[in-house]
Parts: C-alpha cells; structure tokens; sequence
C-alpha cells in the first residue's frame, strides 16, 4: 500500500488528469457518487488535516498579520466587489453571477497544497492560507451570502454557516487526532505516502463532481463551452491579477501560494450548506471549474516562474 501511495505522489498529474478523464469517460459511476458529494468533501478535508497536522494549523494561527487580511480580501472583499459590479450591470439574479460570487467567495481547495508542491511553490505557506481559509470560511461567507439574491432568507444562511463550520471543525478535527495518533513525527517515506493518499483524494472527488458534464456535453455542447470559458477566465485572471499585484510587494515571498488560493477555490464546500435547489443550475459550472484547477499544474508553471523570478 505505501509504494501504491508514493507512486501517486510522484506521478500527482497523471492522477489529476485520470480524475478529470474518469469523470468524463464514466458517466454512470459519476452520477452514483452525486449523492455522496457532501460526504466526499468532509473526508477530503479530514485527509488535508490528516496531511497538515495540528503543528501547521499552529503555524497558521501565529502568522495573523497577513493571513487574516489576505482571506478577507479574497473570501469576502473579491466576491462582495465583483457581486456590486454586476448587480450595476443588472446581471444580479443570473446564473453566471451565482457561479461568479460562490467560486471567489470559497476558499482555497484541498488539493492546494499539492498544487503548490507541482509547481514549486512554498507549500507550508499554502498549507497556512487552506487551514486560515476553511476555518473563517463560515465568517467571511456571511456578508456574501447576504448579498446574493439567490442564496435564501438570512435564517437559512445562518443554518449554512453553522452547518459548514460543524463539517469543518470534525473533520478537520478527526484529520489532526489521527495525525497525533498515527504519525507524530512522520518519516519522509509517510510524508510522501499521505501526500499520495491525499492526491488519490483530490482525484477521486472530482469524478463526481464532473458528473453533469458528460450528459450536458451530449445535450447542450454550447452551453458547456460557455461554462468552461468562464470557469477559466475566473480562475486563471484571479492568479494572474494575484501575481501581478504581490510580484512586487512586501508579501511577495507569499505571492505564489496566494495566487493559487484566489485562483483554484473549494465551491464544492457550498454542496454540503446550501439547499440542492440554489446550486441545481450550477452543477455544470461546478464541473467545468475543476478543469483550469486540476490543469494549472500543466498550463501556467510558465507564468509562476516569471511572476515570481529574482530582478
């Protein structure tokens, strides 16, 4: 088993792209795990947890003075800003808006970390920006929520906020004791071998999460084009908007690990708080936007290195 968990750690891509593919080619076991969704995104952050350890959260917790900015910026002031210039556009009760506002309003993925490992990035600062991100989460969602028309009475946002930060204290909880427990102080050959357990993680949720792809690319081709444009150019100009912004800034050293937190967000984090019907018209995007996430390793290490080299 741990040579099956470091061989996924060392060919990480190739499991991201067999995840992508798996979720087009098998459209049948996609759709079985929709209804696990919730429950496949509590484990995911359980693995994370299991992966950071309680020490990083620490670390997290005692680096205050630019983490705590940077996730209310990213987590609230991006997707309040973003929600006010559409709603001058008279764009507020779309559905591209809906997709807009949650996709800049979650926080960084799971898989980050690993992200930031493929293209050399500082992955102890990413680990600080997931643990600081899905922690406030249920704060900084709040205000967004009670902006967005789509999203309910405030009764059922509060029910949400509460509801996702349950999911996030057990679960990462859960993640942390078993860390404690099983590996206090992992060898290099457990370290790569939870990194690959949280690699077949990141892989494997996003089968179901592309569950809506295959039938809409059968019935509305267009219309997926449509949704995959979007999901790209809100992730890729967030990292690149990101990069360009810290390049030469004081927090230039955490330039990298932020861009990949404001590029690739957690929305999945929205199946297990809001009600199936808000995010019904979105289930296409939600799949669409694992591509340019899941393909950033492959398509922008070239932009990394030149946002981010010496001079």
């Amino acid at each position: 088993m741990q040579r099956f968990l470091w061989l996924a750690s060392s060919h990480a891509r190739a499991c991201l792209i067999l995840g992508l593919l798996g979720g087009l080619a098998l459209p049948s076991f996609a759709a079985t795990l929709v209804v696990w969704l919730p429950h496949m995104v509590a484990i995911l952050l359980t693995v994370t947890a299991l992966r950071i350890g309680h020490r990083a959260a620490m670390g997290a917790v005692g680096d205050l003075r630019w983490g705590l900015s940077a996730v209310a910026l990213l987590q609230t002031g991006v997707p309040l800003a973003l929600l006010g210039a559409l709603m001058l556009a008279g764009l507020q009760d779309t559905s591209a808006t809906l997709a807009i506002v949650l996709a800049c309003a979650a926080p960084a993925i799971t898989g980050s970390v690993n992200l930031a490992l493929m293209l050399r990035l500082d992955a102890g600062r990413m680990m600080q920006i997931l643990v600081l991100g899905t922690a406030a989460f249920p704060v900084t969602v709040l205000p967004v929520l009670a902006f967005l028309p789509q999203a309910g009475a405030p009764a059922v946002i509060i029910l949400a906020a509460f509801k996702l930060l349950v999911v996030i204290v057990l679960a990462t909880g859960l993640g942390f004791v078993l860390r404690h427990r099983f590996f206090p102080l992992p060898s290099e050959g457990q370290v790569k071998a939870l990194d690959g357990l949280s690699v077949l993680a990141f892989s494997f949720i996003v089968v179901g999460l592309m569950a809506a792809l295959n039938p809409a690319l059968r019935s509305d081709p267009l219309a997926v084009a449509k949704w995959a444009v979007l999901a790209f150019a809100i992730s890729y100009l967030l990292q690149l908007v990101t990069l360009l912004v810290l390049r030469r800034s004081p927090l230039r050293r955490v330039a990298g690990p932020l861009a990949i937190g404001a590029g690739n967000r957690n929305i999945a984090i929205f199946l297990v708080a809001l009600p199936p019907e808000v995010l019904a018209p979105l289930m296409i995007f939600i799949g669409c936007w694992q591509l340019p996430m899941y393909l950033t390793p492959m398509l922008l290490p070239r932009l990394y290195t030149w946002a981010l080299r010496d001079g």
